[in-house]
């Protein structure tokens, strides 16, 4: 039996074929799902489903400091606990230095992978539309992340 990765990615397969090849809201692709009965959560799958919202939200929690900086509140460990597989969350203003160290290794990690990712999509798409002037792909962020600090310092000044 499919795992339900495997179960969601045969749902939005099966939308295109059904529906077009458009680009689409999950919602939408969601909404479909659910009115033809290819989806209905069990009850472990509810509790996944609030995980999944609880880390969503978490994600997105950001504080402002006293130098003016918005930083993110809350972050995430991914580690092997008993041989179980956990994210253990904690609050960056109160967890241990170790957590944070692997916190910010495993998002490094995380921005790397998506990288190399884009840098193979792109990759992929050059070469089956060769005709076609290629995307190009920059992967040092430098001057974007001068370019946002510049931004944000600007804005302290006008606050000032």
């Amino acid at each position: 039996m499919a795992n339900m990765k495997e179960q969601m990615q045969k749902i939005f397969d099966d939308y295109t074929r059904e529906v077009g090849h458009e680009p689409v809201s999950l919602d939408v692709v969601a909404e479909w799902a659910v009115m033809k009965g290819r989806f209905q959560p069990t009850p472990k799958s509810v509790v996944k489903m609030c995980r999944e919202s609880l880390a969503n939200s978490l994600r997105q929690e950001k504080r402002l400091d006293d130098h003016g900086l918005w930083y993110r509140a809350k972050h995430p460990v991914r580690k092997s606990v008993g041989g179980v597989q956990l994210t253990l969350w904690a609050d960056i203003d109160t967890a241990p230095r170790v957590h944070m160290e692997q916190s910010f290794a495993q998002r490094r990690r995380s921005i790397v992978d998506d990288c190399f990712q884009a840098k193979q999509d792109v990759d992929h798409y050059n070469a089956y539309r060769s005709g076609d002037r290629p995307i190009q792909m920059i992967l040092d962020f430098s001057e974007d992340v001068a370019e946002l600090e510049a931004i944000r310092e600007e804005e302290q000044e006008k606050r000032a």
